[in-house]
């Protein structure tokens, strides 16, 4: 069985399940490479609307595998250790950006442990089911580092700057509850609910027109960093031009008049 799964529903969802549940779903470098070969492919992928990450058996995801990991294929294995470990993450650190830029907005269902890389793949998500057994943990202090993949940029913006310095410095388990009341998670829901409550947003995004959802997405990350109220706009304002003079923005308005269902064509 692949390391990772691609599944995707004639109504555009797709579920992709981290597939390694005997190791908790910790990854090897060759499924970075996976990982990363299927982000990229959703970039130009017009077929996939929306994307539920998800991990296979009791984890989410536990984190790099210490154990068999393997070594990363894209280094020469004739650098030092500093260069060799550079390389390595630069890579890997490809996966987070990725998800913030593809076009589909990324749902992450945390079953289980969301541990080092698993808890920032699960911030990087544009949102965050967690299940009751859900546990979010900063392990990578484990690797003597504390913070990687983006983690202290992403977490202070979803929690508040003293929450975040309490979770990454300390390390200490935030489970299910508490990460739907600190805004780490969008809410949490019983374990054998995860998936139905992970569509069911999935098909409230896929009514809205697909290049719509696309520039809006797209504008909320980047105005996470713009200096201005004034330069937010102008980004958003483009973004209205491209989407309403597409054929599926007419499409919209007119299936809202008739009390339709839409029927896009990515046209």
């Amino acid at each position: 069985m692949p390391d990772i799964l691609f599944e995707r529903s004639p109504d555009g969802i797709a579920v992709l399940t981290l597939n390694r549940p005997d190791a908790l779903n910790s990854f090897s470098f060759a499924m970075y490479e996976e990982l990363i070969a299927v982000l990229e492919g959703l970039r130009h992928d017009a077929q996939t609307r929306v994307v539920i990450l998800t991990g296979a058996g009791r984890a989410f995801c536990a984190g790099h595998d210490l154990r068999s990991g393997g070594s990363a294929p894209w280094v020469e294995a004739n650098l030092g250790k500093p260069y060799l470990n550079k390389h390595s993450i630069t890579r890997i650190a490809q996966i987070p950006l990725l998800m913030r830029s593809i076009p589909q907005p990324v749902i992450a269902a945390v079953n289980g442990a969301a541990a080092g890389l698993g808890f920032a793949f699960a911030l990087a998500a544009d949102m965050c089911l967690a299940a009751r057994s859900a546990k979010f943990v900063n392990s990578i202090h484990n690797a003597g580092t504390g913070h990687e993949l983006g983690m202290s940029w992403m977490l202070p913006r979803a929690v508040g700057t003293q929450r975040a310095a309490e979770i990454l410095l300390t390390a200490r388990p935030v489970l299910a509850d508490e990460a739907e009341r600190i805004g780490l998670a969008l809410r949490a829901v019983d374990d054998d609910k995860l998936l139905a409550e992970a569509r069911a947003l999935a098909e409230s995004m896929c009514a809205n027109v697909p290049l719509g959802v696309w520039l809006t997405k797209q504008s909320l990350w980047l105005n996470q960093g713009v200096a201005s109220l004034e330069a937010a706009c102008e980004i958003e304002a483009r973004a209205v031009f491209i989407a309403q003079s597409s054929e599926d923005a007419a499409e919209k308005r007119k299936a809202f008049v008739e009390k339709r269902p839409p029927a896009f064509r990515n046209r």
